[in-house]
């Protein structure tokens, strides 16, 4: 197998994360501190899945696009995780390497459904917390406006949320970070503040609570050696939160 240096590895990891939730986690910040200076925290308001049109099919052609191309990193990180062997010579499939991949449906399904009521429930009372001492803002999952196509969007991009971001932190993130010769408490720490601060757009709350559950994705991870089961729990978590709000959102008083 050919091993990159690694000066070559910590390009890579540069470049992929500047593609993708690194950016996010710049741009986050920024937006942070504009809605701080603008007014308290606890006026701000934080809208995911935006409608982009007022003409129904455009927006829905930009909802799909924004999903498709946000794949685009994910597709990179699997082309460097795929090992380079001599011609003639196999290795492992990078998929495999990361556990992104179907060989265990069933007990990935139950672990993503035990993850995701973990994470959920508490995260529920961190976002009541975080309202009530001023620290996070009020969050809109989702204000598309009502077509037909609405709740199979906002499904795949719950999906798309679950995989971009469980693939690139974790599977790819504690892989290149070994590599680099990090101690995977640093590296699992690493990836856990990386998550926490593309949400920092949020609040501080939302910092605190996805910090935490990179923590313990990311220690699971190391344990089971599969990220499809974080997948699986992370789309969930958002697909509750997205078609929740866009179902009954109005008629629970909130948006």
């Amino acid at each position: 197998m050919l091993v990159p240096s690694r000066r070559r590895l910590r390009f890579e990891v540069l470049i992929v994360l500047g593609l993708s939730l690194g950016q996010s986690a710049v741009y986050s910040l920024v937006q942070l501190l504009d809605k701080m200076t603008k007014a308290p925290l606890a006026q701000g308001t934080s809208t995911l899945n935006r409608s982009q049109s007022p003409r129904e099919y455009f927006d829905l052609t930009y909802q799909l696009l924004d999903i498709i191309f946000a794949l685009a990193p994910v597709a990179l990180v699997i082309y460097f995780l795929t090992e380079h062997w001599p011609a003639g010579e196999r290795g492992t499939s990078a998929f495999r390497k990361i556990g992104f991949d179907f060989a265990r449906p069933g007990k990935d399904l139950l672990q993503g459904l035990g993850l995701a009521a973990l994470i959920g429930i508490p995260s529920l009372g961190l976002y009541a917390a975080g309202r009530a001492l001023g620290i996070t803002t009020a969050i809109i999952p989702s204000a598309l406006d009502a077509y037909w196509w609405t709740v199979p969007v906002l499904v795949l991009s719950a999906i798309r949320h679950g995989i971009v971001e469980e693939v690139i932190v974790v599977g790819y993130l504690l892989d290149r970070l070994g590599k680099l010769g990090w101690s995977m408490p640093a590296a699992i720490i690493a990836s856990a503040l990386l998550r926490g601060s593309y949400h920092l757009y949020q609040g501080f709350g939302p910092f605190i609570g996805n910090a935490v559950m990179g923590v313990i994705f990311a220690l699971f991870y190391t344990r089971t050696k599969r990220v499809m089961p974080l997948v699986i729990a992370h789309a969930i978590l958002d697909t509750v939160a997205f078609v929740g709000f866009s179902l009954f959102g109005k008629a629970v008083g909130l948006g």
